[in-house]
């Protein structure tokens, strides 16, 4: 979308040491002049990591200095938090007025398919999005937004309960996981994805007498010899890693895990 907006992407680094997340002084570094925005995703898709109330105060710290950078926080995964309430980069009153919420019904009300989402967001910003909003998609179902409506205004028991399954799943995966030797992992606090560093597996080859160079191949192989679906890390700018989603039946994640620890056991 930046690329498409004749924008160039800046790709601050933080892996797995870090918990994937960045700090103040990595943020600093990386603002120039021409810095537009910060693009914060929080619960993250892919790596589940959540950002604390303190850690994001110090990056609001550095955002406050620079009045013409934005926030684009991507806060989807509000409801699906394993570590306490969910904190919004929003909070802090030096920059509210530059940050622009994402969030929606899909993930939190297991409405994926209804496709709506909203932005909370200064009102100038807000009109202007309407402007190109209704230009690019006109608008959602009345349908969708009657049961949007029923979401948000309902009962939120069902919300917690579905919070619950994803955290039991979660230590599930973390605990097949961390039996597949070749995986260096962090516990999910958020999201519902495991996205473990799987290098250890590059340079070896299949049966067929492939070699596996990057997750892509080793996402590829999972799918064909072990007919499990997982997402290679390439395409979040982390090519050590592969994404899993365990956003499915406890009963469908032990007999992935189980295929996959044997497809990875017969790389050589």
């Amino acid at each position: 979308m930046v690329k498409l907006a004749e924008g160039k992407n800046v790709i601050i680094e933080a892996g797995l040491d870090q918990n994937f997340k960045i700090t103040p002084a990595q943020l600093e570094a990386a603002i120039t002049p021409k810095t537009k925005a910060l693009i914060l995703c929080s619960p993250s898709n892919p790596t589940g990591s959540v950002y604390s109330k303190e850690e994001l105060a110090g990056l609001a710290k550095v955002i406050a200095k620079h009045p013409n950078v934005f926030v684009i926080a991507d806060e989807i995964y509000e409801h699906i938090n394993y570590i306490g309430k969910h904190e919004s980069i929003a909070q802090f009153s030096e920059i509210k007025d530059r940050v622009v919420i994402i969030n929606g019904v899909s993930k939190g009300y297991a409405m994926t398919g209804w496709r709506l989402g909203w932005i909370a967001a200064p009102e100038w910003i807000a009109k202007a999005c309407n402007k190109l909003q209704g230009q690019y998609t006109s608008g959602p179902s009345s349908i969708t937004q009657k049961a949007a409506e029923a979401a948000y205004t309902g009962d939120q028991t069902c919300v917690e309960t579905m919070r619950q399954a994803f955290q039991r799943r979660r230590d599930l995966v973390v605990k097949m996981a961390k039996e597949i030797s070749g995986f260096k992992i962090t516990i999910p606090e958020g999201a519902f994805y495991l996205f473990p560093d799987c290098s250890a597996y590059f340079g070896k080859k299949t049966a067929k007498g492939q070699t596996i160079a990057n997750s892509s191949d080793l996402a590829l192989y999972l799918l064909e010899e072990g007919h499990v679906a997982c997402v290679g890390g390439d395409s979040f700018g982390s090519p050590k890693c592969i994404r899993m989603s365990y956003a499915t039946s406890d009963e469908k994640l032990v007999e992935a895990f189980k295929r996959m620890k044997t497809a990875l056991d017969a790389l050589k």
